[in-house]
């Protein structure tokens, strides 16, 4: 407690030094008393003047310096405990579509519009302080990279090896990836979102505007220029060759501002073109939704210094009441009218609950929690008294309160008790006069017939021990008469056997020598071979751990691949291509 012990808002401590300077001042002031101290003589002074009086108001003043300096050391925050809090966040979710056409390679945008792209995304990750988002690439069909996540550092790291090359279908279709998002907010049962889309261009304005929703506006970040440039084929192999038509015709690609503006003003969103800085992602994160003070509580929790100052209030309590001479007294009286808690009270809560509850209610409540040690103590009737008894297994003092029930629960309650105890004989004969009374008693027959069980085995058992006890005291006598006769016999053969052993002794000495000798050095070796071969192992699994990479890229183009062949088998495909490649 004392090494955490800290204030959570030090800064109110600033009150105590102008308290101390208001105590010296109001002392001053008392003693000094009244103007009459410089023009009457002191004798005269003290039959005119209540001196009473001047220390009654000094002794409020200091009170109530008292109680300010309480208050303020408590409004600075004491604490020293810490307890887990549960976490909220606004409910903002982001759902980012990234073009990843053959357009999007084209270089009219240095490094190239793909890189300028995933810096746009990259910002954008960086500028969300809160809420969950989600990221699908598509061209000429759309696949999800990172579902509705918390996790920003997971689709940065995945960004990086996103490419027109990877994509199993080529083309520009927006339709299915606005389906695949709606589906990712309905999955995580987010009932409103922002969805940003990161694109050079739209064919279809239809595309995009049948998936419109004021409570999941559509923006658009433009990528491009006016002018456009070509697409190249494989830049690195390849340098200088560009995509062309059938016709033989260079590809230009262009960016069509005016349609992605009316694209994102048609679906409750905002346009951007992408350029240096912030602003332009700002602008779009800032795309109002039906409701921006939703919050969701997370499933994390994060521990807080809990706040101790409440505690002070119970010590200006005192000191209020003695600023109210004459309310006193009568808080006094009503303090000692309380009922005094007894020895075995669990605390202040049996002290309030004994105000309104009566004994053997809060003995009730307490045999119901799990506690009849407690409840033993609390309840006034004896048969309750002895349940709780038996509960908590004071099995003696159970036996006095049930045997002053003659009634059939009280036998039936004394045989089990007695059964407890290990008088299963009398605990029979308890169980028989509650039959005799009532002959159909269920748990007496069950309790009879288990305790007569026990019994039995309690008798096996002894005649068992006796058995046991005088075959063993029969061997002892009949090994005693044979000792004696082998005994002779035994010294005669001693002598010899003692020369014999001699040299016995002295040949496994050798042999055991020479064996100790072979043994280490057979397990030096082994030590060594087993040695060796864990180092070729580790060797081995690091050299295969060199081999497997590090990019992402590999896996999420066999993810697109195979997720592409799984919508054709079962026909959702629907020639999403069309005839345009870029």
């Amino acid at each position: 407690m004392f090494e955490t012990f800290h204030f959570l808002r030090p800064l109110w401590l600033a009150a105590l030094p102008l308290l101390v300077l208001l105590a010296w001042y109001w002392v001053r002031k008392t003693q000094s008393g009244s103007g009459w101290e410089s023009s009457i003589d002191d004798s005269l002074l003290n039959v005119l003047l209540d001196g009473a009086h001047k220390q009654a108001n000094r002794s409020i003043g200091l009170i109530l310096i008292a109680a300010l300096a309480a208050a303020s050391i408590g409004v600075a925050g004491p604490t020293w405990q810490k307890l887990p809090q549960s976490v909220e966040q606004k409910n903002d979710a982001l759902i980012i579509l990234l073009d990843l056409s053959l357009s999007m390679l084209a270089e009219d945008v240095k490094p190239s519009r793909i890189e300028r792209a995933r810096q746009e995304i990259a910002d954008a990750l960086r500028l969300r302080d809160e809420g969950q988002t989600a990221l699908i690439a598509y061209a000429g069909d759309a696949h999800a990279v990172v579902p509705l996540t918390d996790d920003v550092a997971t689709i940065t790291n995945l960004l990086v090896a996103l490419s027109p090359e990877m994509m199993p279908v080529f083309g520009s279709n927006p339709d299915h990836a606005l389906t695949l998002a709606h589906e990712l907010f309905e999955n995580s049962f987010v009932q409103q979102g922002r969805i940003l889309m990161v694109t050079d261009g739209v064919d279809d304005i239809s595309s995009v505007s049948r998936h419109r929703s004021r409570a999941f506006p559509i923006s658009v970040l433009g990528i491009g220029t006016y002018d456009g440039g070509p697409i190249p084929l494989d830049r690195v192999r390849q340098p200088g060759r560009f995509l062309q038509t059938q016709e033989g015709n260079q590809v230009i690609a262009l960016l069509d501002d005016v349609r992605l503006r009316e694209v994102a003003q048609l679906s409750y969103g905002k346009y951007a073109q992408a350029d240096v800085g912030d602003q332009d992602i700002l602008s779009i994160l800032d795309t109002p939704l039906p409701s921006d003070d939703e919050t969701i509580e997370v499933e994390r929790e994060f521990d807080t210094w809990f706040d101790q100052g409440h505690w002070v209030t119970l010590l200006l309590i005192p000191l209020l009441l003695l600023s109210f001479r004459k309310g006193v007294l009568v808080c006094l009286l009503a303090v000692c009218m309380l009922p005094a808690a007894p020895a075995h009270a669990a605390g202040v809560s049996d002290v309030w609950n004994s105000l309104w509850q009566r004994s053997d209610q809060r003995g009730y409540q307490a045999l119901r929690g799990g506690e009849p040690e407690r409840a033993a103590t609390l309840f006034d009737s004896e048969q309750w008294r002895s349940v709780a008894q038996y509960r908590s297994g004071d099995y003696a003092g159970a036996l006095e309160g049930f045997q002053a029930d003659p009634g059939i629960t009280g036998r039936y309650n004394q045989a089990n008790t007695v059964a407890r105890l290990g008088d299963y004989e009398s605990a029979i004969a308890l169980y028989d006069q509650v039959l005799s009374v009532q002959p159909d008693h269920e748990d007496a027959l069950y309790n009879k017939e288990l305790v007569e069980r026990l019994l039995q085995e309690k008798q096996d058992a002894q005649q068992e021990q006796e058995q046991n006890q005088q075959s063993q005291a029969n061997n002892d006598s009949s090994d005693s008469q044979q000792g004696d006769q082998q005994e002779d016999q035994d010294q005669s053969e001693q002598q010899d056997e003692s020369e014999q052993s001699d040299q016995q002794q002295q040949d496994e000495s050798q042999s055991e020598e020479n064996n100790e000798q072979q043994g280490s050095e057979q397990q030096m070796a082994e030590a060594e071979e087993s040695e060796s071969a864990r180092d070729e192992k580790q060797e081995a699994l690091e050299q295969w751990l060199r081999r497997v990479p590090d990019d992402p890229g590999g896996l999420l183009r066999r993810k697109f691949s195979h997720e592409t062949k799984e919508r054709l088998r079962s026909g959702d495909y629907s020639n999403r291509q069309g005839e345009k490649l870029w």
